[in-house]
């Protein structure tokens, strides 16, 4: 299984190392030391806790869909020519660029600071991770 230094489980989910060390302390999460000495907290653990963590604003369009990606989130940005439009949503720590019509933007009375949900579905989806590192 894979082992997760404190840091970085920290930046995964949002908060701080203190914070990760307090779980550890209060047995949230179990912290074991690693080849090097350091504190770190094993990754199928750290995935189930943040699943449980997660806590995304309720989806306000009430709409029901197959697409089961949905990011609620604020308008950062607005770029709109004569045809088309990108628009920039702040959704948590995530930014999520739409291209779509400018008339479609003027629709939804998209605008700076509005609430908006991005839902992608797609057909492909890349997972990357670091070739022979060693996460721990």
């Amino acid at each position: 299984m894979p082992h997760i230094r404190v840091s970085e489980a920290a930046r995964f989910l949002g908060v701080s190392d203190d914070t990760v060390r307090r779980w550890i302390d209060h047995g949230s999460l179990t912290g074991t030391k690693d080849e090097s000495g350091r504190l770190v907290v094993d990754g199928l653990q750290l995935a189930h806790l943040a699943r449980e963590q997660a806590a995304l604003p309720e989806d306000p369009s009430k709409v029901g869909r197959s697409a089961r990606n949905r990011f609620v989130g604020l308008v950062t940005g607005i770029t709109v020519d004569t045809v088309m439009a990108q628009v920039e949503l702040q959704c948590g720590p995530f930014r999520v660029v739409s291209l779509m019509s400018s008339e479609a933007v003027r629709e939804l009375g998209l605008e700076l600071g509005s609430v908006a949900t991005a839902v992608v579905k797609a057909t492909t989806v890349i997972v990357e991770t670091a070739q022979g590192k060693s996460i721990t």
